[in-house]
């Protein structure tokens, strides 16, 4: 959710229901290409198995999926037209619709966390617990510029403690095992799924996972995002899309081996094993409590308008984007199909 300026252009929304298949002139599969959040991994599986299953071309779609360079970034990518669609941040978007007023320049079109799955894993040795006070005065890493480090002052504020309660020491991605492993700081920030890699070198048992879902902090997460371009001038597009990707994270909820193989396809030298510990705990974001009675896919109107108004006070937004300019649920599939099978 990094505070930057950005270079809007316009273009009008519009609305429109699910569509068949959709193919680019002469009967070829329309191209579409989608930015990872990040590198690949369990965490993002289903869009593999809808591509090697021939979910997208089965919709007329040939869609290329590339790796990210976080969920920031994403917005930047699907803002620019170099990607016509994107996975990336709710709050971020909301920071970026904020600080670009007028007809949105991307939206978020399928809610994939329902729940933001931010945490700080602290080691227990170090006097962490289960109680997010027992973080003051200690070093916890983190990115420069990530999503759950940039959310900490909502959950400060939920927990009645102070924005600078700890320090942070900034570190790469790449780093944060090792720092965490060598004892360099008491605790860490991660998407919960992100820190499989951590729970391999260190037991779970010396650990302490604070989720900030449990800190009293609504909060969604990454979300499939779509330009407003894409949106105005096809919409049936967006919609094949998300049936397609739909019908793969409906499928890995029932069964996640085919989704994982098809991502190792990409690749092939991730553990089987790792990356299935991965999924399960993606599955418990992704299909948070809400879905029952929404389904994959969908958001809370006054859940998603209490994440806008929190944004806004602890980034100090001058305005604030309309839930309704955030997220445009109009070309998800019908709600039949976005139940999780049991």
């Amino acid at each position: 959710m990094q505070r930057r300026s950005f270079i809007a252009s316009t273009a009008a929304a519009a609305t429109a229901l699910a569509a068949p298949a959709i193919f680019a002139q002469g009967g070829k599969p329309t191209p579409l290409k989608f930015t990872l959040d990040f590198r690949i991994n369990g965490q993002t599986a289903p869009f593999f198995l809808a591509e090697s299953k021939g979910y997208y071309r089965d919709e007329g779609l040939d869609v290329a999926i590339d790796t990210g360079a976080g969920s920031v970034a994403s917005i930047t990518r699907v803002a620019s037209g170099v990607y016509q669609v994107g996975l990336g941040d709710i709050s971020s978007l909301i920071e970026f619709n904020a600080q670009n007023p007028g007809t949105p320049v991307v939206q978020a079109v399928y809610q994939y966390y329902n729940r933001a799955p931010f945490v700080i894993i602290g080691r227990k040795d170090r006097g962490i617990n289960g109680d997010f006070r027992s973080l003051q005065g200690k070093k916890v890493a983190a990115a420069a510029v990530e999503s759950t480090r940039r959310a900490w002052p909502m959950v400060a504020r939920k927990q009645g403690m102070q924005g600078d309660a700890f320090q942070w020491q900034t570190t790469d991605f790449s780093a944060r095992d090792n720092v965490m492993v060598r004892g360099d700081v008491d605790a860490a920030t991660y998407f919960h799924d992100s820190a499989v890699s951590l729970f391999a070198r260190m037991k779970p048992e010396e650990l302490s996972v604070l989720k900030y879902a449990d800190a009293g902090v609504s909060l969604y997460g990454n979300a499939i995002l779509a330009s407003s371009n894409l949106i105005a001038q096809n919409p049936k597009v967006v919609a094949a899309f998300l049936r397609a990707t739909n019908r793969a994270i409906v499928e890995t909820f029932a069964n996640p081996g085919p989704s994982i193989a098809a991502m190792r396809q990409r690749e092939p030298i991730l553990d089987d094993k790792v990356e299935r510990e991965r999924w399960a705990i993606t599955a418990q974001y992704v299909g948070a409590a809400d879905v029952a009675s929404h389904g994959l896919g969908d958001i809370r109107k006054l859940t998603l308008e209490q994440q806008v108004d929190e944004v806004a006070e602890v980034f100090g937004l001058k305005r604030k984007p309309s839930a309704d300019a955030i997220f445009n649920g109009s070309m998800l599939p019908a709600r039949g199909e976005r139940t999780i099978k049991a």
